[in-house]
């Protein structure tokens, strides 16, 4: 699935099914439910869900917990657009499903 395909699915009532736990926080946080994807992911292991977790507390204005999620992922602390980082995320995640 491409970034576009991916984003033409969030006038959806749900995400594609069979995606990953953070692709599907991603979808949720996108249509407007930040404590549901918070909660996906909060609790799960693994580098692509700290990553999608430190993209959350960023967006929330929480830079403290999300600079510790970016630790966790091994990824820089987020700048610039939430949009333009949403798509960055999802991109690179998308591109592991092939």
């Amino acid at each position: 699935m491409t970034l576009e395909e991916f984003r033409g699915t969030l006038c959806n009532t749900s995400p594609p099914e069979d995606l990953p736990e953070p692709l599907q926080a991603l979808w949720i946080e996108a249509n407007g439910d930040w404590d549901v994807a918070h909660r996906l992911v909060q609790h799960l292991p693994g580098a692509d869900n700290a990553w999608v977790h430190a993209y959350l507390h960023r967006k929330e204005g929480d830079l403290g917990n999300a600079t510790y999620w970016y630790r966790q992922a091994n990824r820089p602390v987020g700048s610039g657009a939430h949009d333009d980082e949403w798509q960055t995320i999802a991109r690179e995640l998308l591109g592991r499903l092939c």
